[in-house]
This record gives C-alpha cells, structure tokens and sequence, in this order.
C-alpha cells in the first residue's frame, strides 16, 4: 500500500472518529425526562387544561430555564407522554439546551390535541416510558420518569412491578399526585399520596409533590422540574405548599387497592 493510500486512510479513520465524538457531545444531555401525565377519564377537561398549561409555561419560565443552564452540560433531553389505561408520546424527545428551544418545546406541547383515555395503567406507562428512555439517541448522567396522576394503577401489572423494575436500570421516579376536593365516578382512594409514596415512587432521590387545588399546578410543576432537573438535594423548594416527600421502600401499603376497587367499587368518602 502506498503512502499516499495510507495517509488517506488515516485520514478518513480520524475523520470519523472526529464525527463519532461530536454526535456523542451532541447527544449527551445531564438529565433524561419523561413527563408522563395522566389524562384518565377521572381528569374532567378543565382540570387537564389546566395541567396542560403548567407545563407549558413551566418551560417558558427562567427558573426552569436558569436550571436546565446550571447543568454540567447545560441541556437536558425531554419527552411529553399521556397516559390512562395504555400511553401516547405526545411530544417526541426534544433536546432543551436554550430560551429558544425550551420555548419551541413549549409551543409543540400546546399545539397538541386534548385527549381522554380509560382505566388507569401506571405499570404500563412507567413500561413505556423505560421503552422510550431506552430506544433513544441521548444519553444521560441521570434518568428521570416524572408522573401525575389522581388514582391508583387499576389495570395491567401491579405498579411495584413496573417501578422495580425501572428503579433496578438506575431510573428515578417522581410522583405528583393529585389530591383535588371533587366528586369523582371513578374509584380512587382519598390517600393517593401515600399510594404515590409507597406504591409508584423510587429510585435515587425519588420524590412526590401534592397538588390539592387547581391554581396549585402551575408551581407545583414548576418547582417539581427545577427539583429534577438540578438534581436530588440541590434545589430549594418553598416548604409549606410543596413539601417534597421522600420514597420509603420500608412502610407497609397495600399497592393493590386500585385492582380491588375496580373488582368491587366503593365510595371513597
């Protein structure tokens, strides 16, 4: 083989590792977020709007903005997914890594259709959401599934059999559970947060954030996003409203009270 054959050989071969490595930069992100959010037909429409909106406006906000920057890398990877009885990527993995493409994120998000699904299946979407944190092109320090809901997993596997399984491939998952005075006619529980914290939650430095009233979501979603996305411990959320609730793997809970309602529905009250 000449020199010059060679030289053009060595060329290529550094070449391409040169594009290897800048697609790897590129592709690296300090935080994996799923955003699953529960659209059961226990959220009347009103309630999912105004969900819907918090989270719009929570990527427009500069404390989500200033955390995402703060980052050892500065950008973050994010994916919208509704849920009921089966899960829909809403929004596709979205890198985040300035004012601009948050906001892009944001209006993406708006522009989405409203949708209503049956049954409550939190095993299947933290299913999902391990399915979409594993087929992506990201790669990430941390790997966070962060899910709302207003009921317990009534359908598919057991919830503690999907966070297990997420909790062992190193995800963290959040919960905001939502605790709003109404009637509702399907069955749920009046402890959803404790349902939350020992039943759904896990991971390293796994949370729940309640929401109680309406014109809680907007900081509550706010500040769960800062929390996640500086990372366990770092950030400083108000302490009244938004008590952040650590995972406790050691109390006792029966985790299948969603199953035996749907089996022999009660009245919660």
């Amino acid at each position: 083989m000449g020199s010059g054959m060679a030289g053009i050989i060595a060329l290529s071969f550094a070449l391409t590792l040169l594009a290897k490595s800048a697609v790897a930069e590129e592709t690296t992100v300090d935080l994996e977020l799923v955003l699953a959010v529960d659209v059961s037909f226990s959220m009347d429409e009103g309630e999912q709007l105004i969900q819907r909106t918090g989270y719009v406006d929570a990527f427009q906000s500069p404390l989500v903005m200033s955390a995402i920057m703060a980052g050892s890398l500065g950008r973050i990877a994010v994916t919208y997914v509704e849920w009921g009885g089966t899960a829909v990527q809403t929004v596709p993995w979205t890198l985040i890594d300035s004012p601009a493409s948050a906001v892009r994120f944001a209006g993406t998000l708006s522009r989405q259709p409203m949708r209503r699904l049956s049954f409550t299946s939190i095993s299947d979407t933290l299913a999902f959401a391990r399915r979409l944190t594993a087929s992506n092109e990201f790669h990430a320090k941390r790997t966070v599934i962060d899910i709302s809901g207003d009921g317990p997993n009534n359908y598919g596997a057991p919830a503690p059999v999907a966070r297990d399984a997420a909790v062992r491939e190193g995800i963290t998952i959040d919960g905001l559970p939502i605790m709003l005075e109404r009637a509702s006619s399907a069955p749920t529980i009046l402890d959803i947060d404790a349902y939350y914290r020992h039943c759904v939650i896990g991971g390293n430095g796994a949370f729940l954030m309640r929401v109680r009233t309406l014109g809680e979501f907007g900081d509550a979603i706010r500040n769960k996003l800062v929390t996640e996305i500086t990372g366990p411990g770092l950030s400083e959320l108000p302490r009244d409203r938004f008590r952040r609730v650590r995972y406790n793997e050691e109390a006792r809970y029966n985790c299948l009270v969603g199953e035996e309602l749907q089996e022999h529905p009660r009245r919660s009250d």
